[in-house]
């Protein structure tokens, strides 16, 4: 290469400001790159498929002519450009569109993955709904749980209150000895103050809480016409009968 003469006009009517040079020349190389990206566009010999799409979609876009044998015997039997196809006019107006297939896939491919998504999509819902389900049942059985236990628990203080009674009651009728041994509580099982940490103190029969409730419920009433649900000792069978809300425990509240 030729060495610069200094003294050229060329050199002179350079920009010298510091920075400004190498900036321009990598303007000048980005627009001379983007010009032979153009120029090789330009000459770039299109493909089979691109020369084909390009002239369908010119026919496509294109309407029908005279020259169209269909569309000529069409206009024979009265029919114009724009107008719905039909005898009064209740048919189609613009043609069927044309769905081009530029895949590999067989025929039927893409409705055999459609199906697949819209399956695996009802799946997904379907699991959904069934956990849906499943907290809810759960859900209902904790609340009947919960309610089944409260009920036991208060059954059990109502027992103890009648056993309490049933002593206090038989010990004025100078009755040593309960008719049953679960008729009076314990001494020991008197004194303990956590009820939900004991065990259960009932092992001496194999009737349930409800049952022994029942049953010291009507000796309570027969023997000492006493009706722990009022809380109140009456005089006779007729006075408790008579004046006493129910007969049993299960027609109180």
């Amino acid at each position: 290469d030729e060495e610069e003469d200094y003294m050229s006009d060329l050199f002179i009517k350079q920009d010298v400001r510091p920075g400004l040079p190498m900036v321009r020349r990598v303007k000048e190389a980005i627009q001379k790159e983007e010009r032979q990206k153009e120029a090789n566009e330009k000459n770039r010999q299109k493909s089979i498929k691109e020369e084909e799409k390009e002239r369908r979609d010119l026919v496509l876009k294109s309407a029908l002519g005279n020259e169209n044998k269909g569309f000529a015997l069409l206009q024979k039997m009265g029919y114009k450009s724009g107008q719905a196809l039909g005898k009064s006019g209740e048919g189609i107006v613009e043609p069927i569109p044309l769905n081009i297939k530029t895949g590999r896939s067989g025929l039927g491919h893409e409705e055999l993955k459609k199906r697949k998504a819209e399956e695996k999509l009802e799946n997904y819902r379907q699991k959904l709904h069934m956990k849906k389900q499943a907290n809810e049942q759960a859900a209902d059985q904790f609340r009947i749980r919960f309610k089944t236990k409260q009920e036991e628990r208060k059954m059990e203080g109502d027992l103890r209150k009648s056993q309490r009674a049933c002593q206090q009651l038989d010990v004025q009728k100078d009755i040593d000895v309960p008719k049953e041994t679960w008729f009076w509580i314990e001494p020991e099982e008197e004194d303990k103050k956590d009820e939900e940490d004991k065990e259960d103190e009932y092992t001496s029969s194999d009737l349930s809480v409800s049952e022994k409730l029942h049953i010291l419920t009507a000796y309570l009433r027969e023997q000492h016409f006493y009706c722990i649900w009022c809380g109140t000792t009456y005089e006779d069978s007729e006075d408790l009968s008579s004046n006493c809300p129910g007969d049993s425990a299960g027609d109180h509240d």
